[in-house]
């Protein structure tokens, strides 16, 4: 493991301190580009020259005012976000969003949801409270989801149609968005900005930050104009979409300091090639990975079609759960951690988010070899 050395500022008689960064494979909270954790670093006690912390800054002061701004704006522009469509940062994480999607724009009617596992169904269990939710597709094949959902049964009278891009917990993405006349709701929370993605096509799309863009804490929301009109007005302020807008989401004091990190993140991004630089490097994180996986079959099993298999989780089991276990407690020893599958499915799980280095997963993949070597 790569050690570096840090002095705490705030006191030079203190004893130096070795940190220690391992490779981290969560899920999320997912691991940040170091570089930006140290540019946050740097400027946390005195935020450009102002003798104060970004996270002292009133959200309605100049310095705030001004990081919120490019936010959107670096947001904007990676994403290509059209002139129709606004950007909101919100609370409450993506799971807020599963309400407030059907509280705003439900009504009493009907939605089609496609089943892709745990949180679509946490989605489709929020918007029963406002109307009538419908399943109009699923990837589960037995007990696991082994695809993206097609043959889709959608109805003509959906208020909207709703799916998970990309399944975190399963390791099942979509890789071209569906079809549908009626409004497209994505919750992207787990590979926005991992890829360019036609934002026109969507009239909503959330993600929570802390895959991709940020830390937790935050949760951005890309709407469509129109839509945003149609929303019920009979509910809560700070559940209007519309007020929030109207505000550039300040109704209230915004999430100021996780706001902040997403800038920094964005301009990492910008730097690394945008969107089309990060489909790239993902792409090839996750050729090497599943290509380890395939040419080591009687070993590693993905579970999931090649055609669905996400860039952004991927999922495996060994022969054996002891295997498994082994598996994880030798990967940390190598100072690779976070490795373990979601408990509702086990397994293994590596998640190969944008701030994941390809060096990071030579090591791991060169670890994988041996290990199957040594075990198998």
């Amino acid at each position: 493991m790569m050690l570096q050395k840090c002095w705490p500022p705030s006191d030079e008689s203190a004893t130096l301190r070795v940190m220690s960064r391992v490779i981290n494979f969560s899920p999320g909270p997912a691991t940040l580009p170091t570089s930006v954790l140290e540019s946050i670093q740097g400027e946390l006690l005195d935020f450009q020259g102002s003798g104060i912390s970004i996270l002292e800054h009133s959200h309605r002061g100049k310095h705030y005012v001004a990081v919120h701004e490019q936010t959107t704006a670096l947001l904007k522009e990676l994403l290509s976000v059209p002139d129709t469509h606004e950007i909101l940062f919100m609370g409450a994480g993506a799971s807020g969003q599963f309400a407030f999607v059907p509280m705003n724009f439900l009504q009493g009617g009907s939605a089609d949801y496609l089943d892709t596992g745990t949180w679509s169904k946490k989605a489709f269990k929020s918007a029963g409270c406002y109307g009538e939710p419908r399943w109009a597709g699923t990837g589960k094949e037995g007990e696991r989801y082994v695809r993206a959902p097609r043959d889709l049964d959608l109805s003509e009278g959906a208020k909207y149609v709703h799916y998970t891009s990309n399944a975190t917990i399963a390791g099942v993405q979509f890789h071209a968005a569906p079809n549908a006349s009626a409004p497209l709701v994505a919750d992207m929370s787990s590979d926005i900005l991992s890829r360019p993605v036609d934002v026109a096509a969507h009239s909503l799309i959330y993600a929570g930050a802390q895959k991709n863009l940020g830390p937790a804490g935050v949760t951005i929301v890309i709407i469509e104009k129109s839509l945003m009109e149609q929303g019920r007005t009979n509910i809560p302020d700070h559940f209007q979409y519309g007020l929030l807008a109207a505000k550039q989401s300040m109704l209230n004091t915004p999430p100021t300091f996780p706001i902040y990190c997403v800038g920094k993140v964005l301009q990492w991004v910008k730097d690394n090639g945008g969107a089309e630089g990060m489909a790239k490097r993902n792409q090839e994180k996750a050729d090497l990975l599943y290509k380890t996986i395939d040419d080591n079959a009687e070993f590693f099993r993905s579970p999931v079609e090649k055609g669905s298999r996400s860039q952004m989780n991927v999922v495996f089991n060994l022969p054996t759960e002891d295997l498994e276990k082994a598996f994880i407690a030798a990967a940390a020893e190598e100072g690779m951690v976070n490795t373990k599958g979601h408990r509702s499915v086990g397994g293994i799980r590596i998640s190969l988010y944008n701030a994941i280095d390809p060096a990071h997963v030579v090591k791991l993949t060169d670890f994988m070899k041996a290990f199957a070597q040594k075990n198998g």
